[in-house]
């Protein structure tokens, strides 16, 4: 769980006010347009979808170009680079199928 206030909307880069913004990483649009947006999922597996909405509302994930963002892994000790369409981490990289870190990113995009 993200412990960190943010000051600035992950989404957006808003400044954020409300406290429970400042937690959530995200302000109320922002958050509604996340949880609601949709990709095509046909590639991912439950759980992929389930830790790609942690890694979303935990603020694990953020935009540093239009398209890259840099994702932290499942036990916070590393950081990836990744895209809609690749990831750095170790399960992007082996390519069998997409990781939650694309999913996120492509989530991201959506919204």
């Amino acid at each position: 769980m993200q412990t960190t206030p943010h000051t600035n909307c992950l989404r957006c880069g808003r400044k954020l006010t409300a406290t429970a913004s400042q937690a959530r990483g995200y302000g109320r649009g922002c958050a509604a347009k996340v949880r609601h947006a949709s990709a095509d999922l046909a590639d991912f597996q439950a759980h992929q979808v389930a830790s790609a909405h942690e890694l979303i509302e935990d603020g694990a994930i953020v935009a540093i170009r239009s398209r890259v963002f840099r994702a932290v892994s499942t036990d916070g000790s590393e950081s990836y680079l990744c895209h809609p369409a690749n990831c750095a981490c170790p399960a992007g990289r082996k390519a069998v199928r997409p990781c939650y870190h694309q999913l996120a990113a492509r989530l991201l995009l959506a919204a």
